[in-house]
């Protein structure tokens, strides 16, 4: 039997229905993070716009209540990087995750002088010294120089972070966390001991119901996993199969229906490090070849954009002097005029989110050159 190919404009409105990019929710923000699998959150901003871009009459103390009530948290998972997620979703998909993080450190340590490094008693030490309260990662490094001064103390520093199941603390800040937080051991602020399953397949699953139709070096390159070509057949066992359109093979779930690829696509502005163009090896369902290098830039930043009919068609920032907020569209090639207007519309409501104190708003474009 022959799959289907589908044309990228089909992959794209069908991941863009899936992460909530064609209409906004009218849900509950948990609902919304359990269904993304959380926000890569290597700030604290850009998940309070992730979400504001999907949710319909999203406000700040939605999310702010949810992390103040221990719901949702801010930890390492998916590659290794931050990520606000639902704690309930945190404890049952670390232990398929930690293998990646076990990776990370492995690679940090060979690159490190610490010839004499003691992992289980680093880990112990550290874990003794977080069960007392919650530490910064400052407070954690001079403990463990002090424990072992002729070890490097990145490398003890980095072992903490990825082999123990650490979150972040929050505070009373507007988005939540301050730029030097405190860590707490996850069974410890949330009162519940971690999971202890490794299950790939029903993340990958979770996985394609966020961003399918996918393959599994799609899936590998959103989760830091890999050598999964030995379990592929147990992966795709029950899914959907289908092409793109270079013949590779794609996977989904058997109840997703797939938009038309006419299906009308708003504009919408996505915020830095959006996990929409993060989850694919192939990303042009979202972003054309010729304007990546302008979205993914030196030290692994990804900067904030916007998407027309679907697709990124430039970036953004806003800019803050002396109280007064400005909200810079940058295009990378030529708009019409409706996408201009309807852009300036969207701005208008988003500059109003992300800096509620501002004296006053403008939004403004930056054409290539300026």
């Amino acid at each position: 039997m022959t799959e289907r190919v589908l044309a990228v404009r089909e992959l794209n409105r069908a991941t863009l229905a899936r992460q909530m990019l064609l209409s906004r929710a009218a849900a509950p923000a948990i609902d919304v993070i359990e269904r993304l699998v959380g926000l890569q959150a290597q700030y604290p901003q850009p998940p309070y716009i992730g979400l504001w871009s999907r949710v319909r009459d999203f406000t700040r103390d939605d999310l702010a209540r949810l992390i103040a009530s221990r719901t949702v948290i801010r930890a390492t998972l998916m590659r290794g990087t931050l990520h606000l997620c639902a704690a309930n979703d945190f404890t049952e998909l670390r232990p398929t995750i930690q293998s990646v993080l076990d990776d990370g450190f492995a690679s940090v340590l060979k690159r490190m002088d610490c010839p004499d490094f003691d992992r289980e008693n680093v880990l112990a030490a550290a874990r003794a010294f977080l069960s007392v309260r919650p530490r910064t990662f400052e407070d954690i490094s001079a403990m463990l120089a002090e424990r072992w001064p002729n070890c490097e103390v990145g490398a003890m520093r980095y072992a903490a972070r990825m082999l123990l199941p650490l979150l972040q603390t929050p505070n009373d800040s507007t988005w939540s966390y301050p730029g030097k937080p405190a860590f707490a051991l996850a069974e410890d602020w949330l009162g519940r001991p971690m999971g202890n399953a490794v299950d790939v397949r029903a993340l990958f699953h979770r996985y394609l119901a966020a961003f399918g139709p996918a393959s599994i070096s799609d899936f590998q390159t959103w989760s830091g996993l890999s050598g999964l070509k030995a379990v592929a057949d147990a992966l795709k066992a029950g899914l959907r199969v289908y092409r793109d359109e270079r013949k590779r093979e794609l996977l989904d779930l058997p109840d997703m229906e797939l938009p038309p690829a006419d299906t009308p696509a708003p504009e919408r502005f996505l915020p830095e490090y959006d996990n929409l163009l993060l989850a694919h090896t192939q990303r042009t369902r979202i972003i054309p070849d010729e304007h990546r290098v302008k979205v993914f830039l030196s030290a692994l930043r990804v900067r904030a954009t916007f998407l027309i009919d679907g697709f990124v068609r430039g970036a953004w920032r806003v800019d803050t002097v002396k109280g007064n907020a400005r909200l810079v569209i940058e295009p990378f090639d030529t708009l019409t005029k409706a996408n201009r207007s309807a852009l300036i519309d969207e701005a208008e409501h988003l500059v109003r989110f992300t800096e509620p104190g501002a004296k006053s708003y403008e939004v403004r474009f930056e054409e290539e050159g300026e």
